[in-house]
Protein backbone atom coordinates (compact mmCIF):
# COMPACT_ATOMS: atom_id res chain seq x y z
CA UNK A 1 0.00 0.00 0.00
CA UNK A 2 1.81 2.90 -1.34
CA UNK A 3 1.38 6.61 -0.67
CA UNK A 4 -1.79 8.09 -2.37
CA UNK A 5 0.11 9.28 -6.15
CA UNK A 6 -1.45 7.65 -9.18
CA UNK A 7 1.11 8.72 -11.34
CA UNK A 8 3.84 5.65 -11.48
CA UNK A 9 5.73 7.63 -13.89
CA UNK A 10 7.67 11.67 -13.91
CA UNK A 11 7.41 12.92 -17.48
CA UNK A 12 10.36 14.03 -18.75
CA UNK A 13 10.00 16.86 -21.15
CA UNK A 14 12.67 17.82 -23.39
CA UNK A 15 11.33 20.75 -24.71
CA UNK A 16 13.30 23.84 -23.85
CA UNK A 17 11.93 25.50 -20.77
CA UNK A 18 9.56 22.16 -19.74
CA UNK A 19 10.43 19.00 -17.93
CA UNK A 20 13.25 18.14 -15.37
CA UNK A 21 15.74 15.41 -16.32
CA UNK A 22 15.35 12.67 -14.03
CA UNK A 23 17.48 9.36 -12.99
CA UNK A 24 20.14 11.69 -12.21
CA UNK A 25 22.21 12.95 -9.36
CA UNK A 26 20.80 16.84 -8.49
CA UNK A 27 22.86 19.12 -5.89
CA UNK A 28 20.50 19.60 -2.37
CA UNK A 29 22.39 20.71 0.04
CA UNK A 30 26.14 21.55 1.82
CA UNK A 31 26.84 18.26 4.33
CA UNK A 32 27.20 21.06 7.26
CA UNK A 33 23.51 23.02 6.20
CA UNK A 34 22.21 18.77 7.83
CA UNK A 35 22.10 18.62 11.58
CA UNK A 36 21.46 15.96 13.24
CA UNK A 37 18.17 15.39 14.65
CA UNK A 38 16.81 18.05 12.58
CA UNK A 39 14.17 17.85 10.21
CA UNK A 40 14.21 20.34 7.09
CA UNK A 41 11.64 20.56 4.17
CA UNK A 42 12.69 20.93 0.93
CA UNK A 43 11.64 21.21 -2.64
CA UNK A 44 13.13 20.04 -5.51
CA UNK A 45 11.56 19.15 -9.12
CA UNK A 46 8.29 20.43 -7.57
CA UNK A 47 8.64 17.99 -4.91
CA UNK A 48 8.16 18.07 -1.09
CA UNK A 49 11.80 16.92 0.69
CA UNK A 50 12.36 15.89 3.97
CA UNK A 51 15.99 15.95 4.38
CA UNK A 52 17.59 14.74 7.71
CA UNK A 53 20.49 13.72 9.35
CA UNK A 54 19.95 10.74 11.57
CA UNK A 55 21.81 11.49 15.18
CA UNK A 56 23.99 8.40 13.82
CA UNK A 57 25.12 10.72 11.43
CA UNK A 58 23.23 9.18 8.13
CA UNK A 59 21.43 11.60 5.73
CA UNK A 60 18.37 10.78 4.42
CA UNK A 61 15.21 12.23 2.18
CA UNK A 62 11.73 10.87 2.10
CA UNK A 63 8.63 12.49 0.43
CA UNK A 64 7.50 15.13 2.83
CA UNK A 65 4.03 14.77 3.11
CA UNK A 66 2.01 12.14 5.00
CA UNK A 67 -0.09 10.09 3.51
CA UNK A 68 -2.80 9.87 5.81
CA UNK A 69 -3.88 13.83 6.23
CA UNK A 70 -1.08 15.56 3.94
CA UNK A 71 0.43 17.52 7.35
CA UNK A 72 4.17 17.64 6.20
CA UNK A 73 6.66 15.02 8.27
CA UNK A 74 9.01 17.87 8.40
CA UNK A 75 6.92 19.76 10.90
CA UNK A 76 7.22 16.65 13.62
CA UNK A 77 10.08 14.81 15.13
CA UNK A 78 12.57 12.27 14.70
CA UNK A 79 12.32 9.55 17.38
CA UNK A 80 13.12 5.85 17.82
CA UNK A 81 12.11 2.79 18.09
CA UNK A 82 11.95 0.06 20.60
CA UNK A 83 14.35 -1.73 18.37
CA UNK A 84 16.87 1.65 17.83
CA UNK A 85 15.41 2.40 14.47
CA UNK A 86 14.70 6.09 13.78
CA UNK A 87 11.73 7.19 12.57
CA UNK A 88 9.82 10.65 12.10
CA UNK A 89 6.57 11.33 13.40
CA UNK A 90 3.94 13.46 11.97
CA UNK A 91 2.64 16.31 13.51
CA UNK A 92 -0.94 15.47 13.38
CA UNK A 93 -1.80 12.04 14.46
CA UNK A 94 1.77 10.73 15.21
CA UNK A 95 2.31 8.29 12.64
CA UNK A 96 5.94 7.15 12.04
CA UNK A 97 7.93 6.44 9.15
CA UNK A 98 11.51 5.16 8.80
CA UNK A 99 14.04 6.88 7.51
CA UNK A 100 13.70 4.17 4.48
CA UNK A 101 10.16 5.31 4.11
CA UNK A 102 8.21 2.56 5.20
CA UNK A 103 5.60 3.32 7.83
CA UNK A 104 6.88 1.61 11.21
CA UNK A 105 3.75 2.92 13.70
CA UNK A 106 -0.22 4.00 13.41
CA UNK A 107 -0.61 4.79 17.36
CA UNK A 108 -4.54 4.94 16.49
CA UNK A 109 -4.86 1.14 16.04
CA UNK A 110 -5.79 -1.24 19.16
CA UNK A 111 -4.87 -4.55 19.44
CA UNK A 112 -6.98 -6.28 17.70
CA UNK A 113 -7.58 -4.14 14.28
CA UNK A 114 -4.94 -5.90 11.87
CA UNK A 115 -3.21 -4.23 9.66
CA UNK A 116 0.59 -4.67 8.08
CA UNK A 117 1.61 -0.84 8.42
CA UNK A 118 5.10 -1.91 7.17
CA UNK A 119 2.80 -1.79 3.54
CA UNK A 120 2.43 1.97 4.15
CA UNK A 121 5.52 4.09 2.69
CA UNK A 122 6.69 7.30 1.45
CA UNK A 123 9.14 8.32 -1.14
CA UNK A 124 12.40 7.58 -0.25
CA UNK A 125 14.48 9.14 -2.31
CA UNK A 126 18.72 8.02 -2.14
CA UNK A 127 20.91 10.63 -1.12
CA UNK A 128 24.77 10.41 -1.12
CA UNK A 129 27.49 12.84 0.37
CA UNK A 130 30.52 13.66 -0.93
CA UNK A 131 33.55 16.57 -0.47
CA UNK A 132 31.04 18.12 1.84
CA UNK A 133 28.03 18.32 -0.52
CA UNK A 134 24.62 16.73 -0.41
CA UNK A 135 23.04 15.05 -3.56
CA UNK A 136 19.84 13.43 -4.44
CA UNK A 137 18.81 10.69 -6.46
CA UNK A 138 15.74 11.83 -8.49
CA UNK A 139 14.70 8.67 -10.54
CA UNK A 140 11.68 8.82 -13.36
CA UNK A 141 9.54 6.54 -11.29
CA UNK A 142 7.59 8.59 -9.04
CA UNK A 143 7.06 6.41 -6.14
CA UNK A 144 11.25 6.03 -6.02
CA UNK A 145 11.51 2.61 -7.36
CA UNK A 146 15.22 1.51 -8.34
CA UNK A 147 18.64 2.49 -7.34
CA UNK A 148 21.37 5.05 -8.40
CA UNK A 149 23.28 3.19 -11.13
CA UNK A 150 26.13 5.34 -10.93
CA UNK A 151 27.78 7.73 -8.31
CA UNK A 152 27.52 11.47 -7.67
CA UNK A 153 30.25 13.94 -9.35
CA UNK A 154 33.43 14.33 -8.12
CA UNK A 155 35.19 17.80 -8.02
CA UNK A 156 38.80 19.00 -8.42
CA UNK A 157 40.05 21.85 -6.28
CA UNK A 158 38.42 20.93 -3.15
CA UNK A 159 41.42 22.07 -0.82
CA UNK A 160 42.06 24.28 1.89
CA UNK A 161 39.32 22.81 4.33
CA UNK A 162 35.87 24.58 4.61
CA UNK A 163 34.52 26.29 1.65
CA UNK A 164 36.08 30.00 1.71
CA UNK A 165 32.47 31.61 -0.03
CA UNK A 166 29.10 30.21 -0.17
CA UNK A 167 26.25 32.10 -1.50
CA UNK A 168 22.76 31.21 -2.48
CA UNK A 169 19.79 32.76 -4.81
CA UNK A 170 16.33 31.68 -5.59
CA UNK A 171 15.99 33.00 -9.26
CA UNK A 172 12.57 33.26 -10.80
CA UNK A 173 13.05 30.63 -13.70
CA UNK A 174 12.96 27.74 -15.01
CA UNK A 175 16.68 25.79 -14.76
CA UNK A 176 17.22 25.89 -18.94
CA UNK A 177 17.17 29.47 -18.89
CA UNK A 178 19.14 29.47 -15.27
CA UNK A 179 21.92 27.01 -17.40
CA UNK A 180 21.84 28.60 -20.48
CA UNK A 181 22.01 32.29 -18.64
CA UNK A 182 25.23 30.77 -16.39
CA UNK A 183 27.42 29.69 -19.58
CA UNK A 184 26.12 32.37 -21.39
CA UNK A 185 29.98 33.60 -22.67
CA UNK A 186 28.77 36.93 -24.16
CA UNK A 187 27.11 39.19 -21.13
CA UNK A 188 29.64 39.92 -19.37
CA UNK A 189 30.09 43.53 -20.58
CA UNK A 190 26.48 44.08 -20.37
CA UNK A 191 25.41 42.51 -17.36
CA UNK A 192 28.81 42.56 -14.68
CA UNK A 193 29.95 45.42 -15.31
CA UNK A 194 32.75 46.55 -12.32
CA UNK A 195 35.68 48.49 -12.43
CA UNK A 196 37.50 45.47 -11.03
CA UNK A 197 36.17 42.84 -14.20
CA UNK A 198 35.49 44.62 -17.34
CA UNK A 199 33.12 47.30 -18.85
CA UNK A 200 31.16 47.29 -22.25
CA UNK A 201 34.08 49.12 -23.86
CA UNK A 202 36.75 45.94 -22.69
CA UNK A 203 36.17 43.71 -25.27
CA UNK A 204 38.08 40.94 -27.39
CA UNK A 205 37.49 38.59 -29.92
CA UNK A 206 38.01 35.07 -27.38
CA UNK A 207 38.83 31.65 -29.35
CA UNK A 208 38.53 28.64 -26.69
CA UNK A 209 38.81 24.80 -26.97
CA UNK A 210 36.03 22.79 -25.91
CA UNK A 211 35.98 19.46 -25.60
CA UNK A 212 33.24 16.65 -24.27
CA UNK A 213 33.75 15.76 -20.56
CA UNK A 214 31.62 12.70 -18.06
CA UNK A 215 27.69 14.19 -18.95
CA UNK A 216 28.84 17.74 -20.33
CA UNK A 217 31.93 19.25 -21.25
CA UNK A 218 34.97 21.40 -20.48
CA UNK A 219 36.70 24.50 -21.63
CA UNK A 220 39.95 23.18 -21.82
CA UNK A 221 42.79 24.55 -19.40
CA UNK A 222 43.93 28.21 -20.85
CA UNK A 223 44.77 31.58 -19.40
CA UNK A 224 42.13 34.00 -18.92
CA UNK A 225 41.11 36.71 -20.78
CA UNK A 226 43.49 39.47 -20.25
CA UNK A 227 40.07 41.89 -20.06
CA UNK A 228 39.30 39.83 -16.62
CA UNK A 229 40.98 41.84 -14.35
CA UNK A 230 39.88 39.61 -10.91
CA UNK A 231 42.21 36.56 -11.67
CA UNK A 232 44.52 39.65 -11.12
CA UNK A 233 44.23 39.15 -7.38
CA UNK A 234 46.12 35.18 -7.62
CA UNK A 235 49.31 36.39 -8.93
CA UNK A 236 51.63 33.98 -10.72
CA UNK A 237 50.25 32.76 -14.21
CA UNK A 238 46.73 31.44 -13.62
CA UNK A 239 45.36 28.65 -15.78
CA UNK A 240 41.47 28.13 -15.86
CA UNK A 241 39.04 25.21 -16.97
CA UNK A 242 35.86 25.31 -16.75
CA UNK A 243 33.00 22.48 -16.85
CA UNK A 244 29.27 22.32 -17.24
CA UNK A 245 27.89 18.74 -16.49
CA UNK A 246 24.27 17.84 -16.37
CA UNK A 247 21.52 18.52 -14.97
CA UNK A 248 23.06 21.96 -13.59
CA UNK A 249 26.46 21.93 -12.49
CA UNK A 250 29.47 24.39 -13.36
CA UNK A 251 32.90 24.68 -11.95
CA UNK A 252 36.08 26.27 -12.40
CA UNK A 253 39.10 24.92 -11.35
CA UNK A 254 41.93 27.85 -11.40
CA UNK A 255 45.32 26.54 -10.64
CA UNK A 256 48.60 28.99 -9.82
CA UNK A 257 51.33 27.04 -9.52
CA UNK A 258 50.70 24.24 -6.39
CA UNK A 259 47.68 26.77 -5.20
CA UNK A 260 44.33 26.24 -6.91
CA UNK A 261 40.50 27.75 -6.59
CA UNK A 262 37.65 26.01 -7.20
CA UNK A 263 34.31 27.74 -7.97
CA UNK A 264 31.40 25.49 -7.84
CA UNK A 265 28.04 26.79 -9.34
CA UNK A 266 25.00 24.48 -8.82
CA UNK A 267 21.75 24.99 -9.81
CA UNK A 268 19.04 22.85 -8.32
CA UNK A 269 15.17 23.36 -9.82
CA UNK A 270 12.48 24.03 -7.19
CA UNK A 271 10.06 23.93 -9.10
CA UNK A 272 9.08 24.88 -12.56
CA UNK A 273 9.37 28.25 -12.22
CA UNK A 274 12.13 28.89 -9.87
CA UNK A 275 15.45 27.54 -9.72
CA UNK A 276 18.11 28.07 -6.53
CA UNK A 277 21.77 29.07 -7.22
CA UNK A 278 24.49 27.62 -4.77
CA UNK A 279 27.89 29.18 -4.92
CA UNK A 280 30.85 27.11 -3.70
CA UNK A 281 34.33 28.32 -3.51
CA UNK A 282 37.11 26.47 -2.28
CA UNK A 283 40.79 27.48 -2.24
CA UNK A 284 43.97 27.25 -0.63
CA UNK A 285 45.34 30.73 -2.00
CA UNK A 286 46.42 33.26 0.14
CA UNK A 287 44.61 35.77 -0.94
CA UNK A 288 41.31 34.44 -0.01
CA UNK A 289 42.21 34.95 3.64
CA UNK A 290 43.51 38.27 2.51
CA UNK A 291 40.58 39.94 0.38
CA UNK A 292 37.73 37.47 1.40
CA UNK A 293 35.24 40.01 2.11
CA UNK A 294 36.05 41.77 -1.24
CA UNK A 295 35.89 38.60 -2.89
CA UNK A 296 32.60 37.81 -1.21
CA UNK A 297 31.24 40.94 -2.12
CA UNK A 298 31.58 40.38 -5.80
CA UNK A 299 30.49 37.09 -5.89
CA UNK A 300 27.23 37.91 -4.47
CA UNK A 301 27.22 41.12 -6.63
CA UNK A 302 27.34 38.91 -9.63
CA UNK A 303 25.15 36.56 -8.93
CA UNK A 304 22.05 39.16 -7.78
CA UNK A 305 23.12 41.20 -10.93
CA UNK A 306 22.33 37.52 -13.17
CA UNK A 307 19.45 37.77 -10.99
CA UNK A 308 17.99 40.64 -11.86
CA UNK A 309 18.61 39.83 -15.98
CA UNK A 310 16.61 36.99 -15.38
CA UNK A 311 13.79 39.29 -13.86
CA UNK A 312 13.64 41.22 -17.24
CA UNK A 313 14.20 38.15 -19.35
CA UNK A 314 10.78 37.11 -17.92
CA UNK A 315 9.16 40.48 -19.15
CA UNK A 316 9.90 38.61 -22.28
CA UNK A 317 9.39 35.29 -21.96
CA UNK A 318 5.99 35.40 -20.60
CA UNK A 319 4.50 35.99 -24.15
CA UNK A 320 6.33 32.34 -24.88
CA UNK A 321 8.69 33.76 -27.98
CA UNK A 322 10.83 31.57 -30.02
CA UNK A 323 14.12 31.98 -29.11
CA UNK A 324 17.02 32.49 -31.12
CA UNK A 325 20.50 30.41 -31.28
CA UNK A 326 23.65 31.75 -32.92
CA UNK A 327 26.99 30.44 -33.49
CA UNK A 328 29.53 30.14 -31.62
CA UNK A 329 28.82 32.35 -28.64
CA UNK A 330 25.53 30.06 -27.88
CA UNK A 331 26.87 26.79 -28.78
CA UNK A 332 26.72 25.53 -25.33
CA UNK A 333 23.29 26.67 -24.93
CA UNK A 334 22.90 24.18 -28.13
CA UNK A 335 24.59 21.54 -26.49
CA UNK A 336 22.85 21.75 -23.05
CA UNK A 337 19.80 21.01 -25.02
CA UNK A 338 21.14 17.82 -26.90
CA UNK A 339 22.66 16.53 -23.59
CA UNK A 340 19.40 16.72 -22.34
CA UNK A 341 17.35 15.15 -25.27
CA UNK A 342 20.18 12.00 -25.27
CA UNK A 343 20.40 11.90 -21.55
CA UNK A 344 16.65 11.51 -21.51
CA UNK A 345 16.69 9.01 -24.53
CA UNK A 346 19.43 7.17 -23.09
CA UNK A 347 17.36 6.24 -19.55
CA UNK A 348 14.26 5.57 -21.69
CA UNK A 349 16.29 2.96 -24.11
CA UNK A 350 18.08 1.25 -21.25
CA UNK A 351 21.23 1.79 -22.51
CA UNK A 352 24.33 3.87 -22.10
CA UNK A 353 24.59 7.84 -22.47
CA UNK A 354 26.56 8.56 -25.30
CA UNK A 355 27.55 12.07 -25.41
CA UNK A 356 26.55 14.14 -28.41
CA UNK A 357 29.44 16.86 -27.79
CA UNK A 358 32.33 16.98 -29.91
CA UNK A 359 35.64 18.95 -29.89
CA UNK A 360 35.44 22.33 -30.83
CA UNK A 361 36.88 25.70 -30.89
CA UNK A 362 34.47 28.18 -30.63
CA UNK A 363 34.61 32.51 -31.20
CA UNK A 364 32.93 34.99 -30.09
CA UNK A 365 33.66 38.52 -28.74
CA UNK A 366 33.04 39.52 -25.09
Amino acid sequence: MAEGDSKTTRATATKFGEGFLTDIWYFAALSSDLKPGKLQRYEILGEPVLLGRGRKGEAYAIRDICPHRAAPLSAGKLTAEADGRESVECPYHGWRFGTDGACTAIPSLVADQAMDVSKIRVRRFPVRESQGLVFIWMASDARGAGEPDYDPPVFPGVVGGKPKLVDRMDFDSHIDHAVVGLMDPAHGPYVHQQWWWRSSKSQHEKSKRFEPREQGFSMVRHEPSKNSRAYAILGGEPLTEITFRIPGLRWEHVTVGERQVLSLTCLTPLNAAKTRITQIVWSDHPAFWLLKPFIAAGARAFLRQDGDMVNLQNEGLRYDPSLLWIDDADRQAKWYQQLKREWAQSRREGRAFANPVEPAQLRWRS
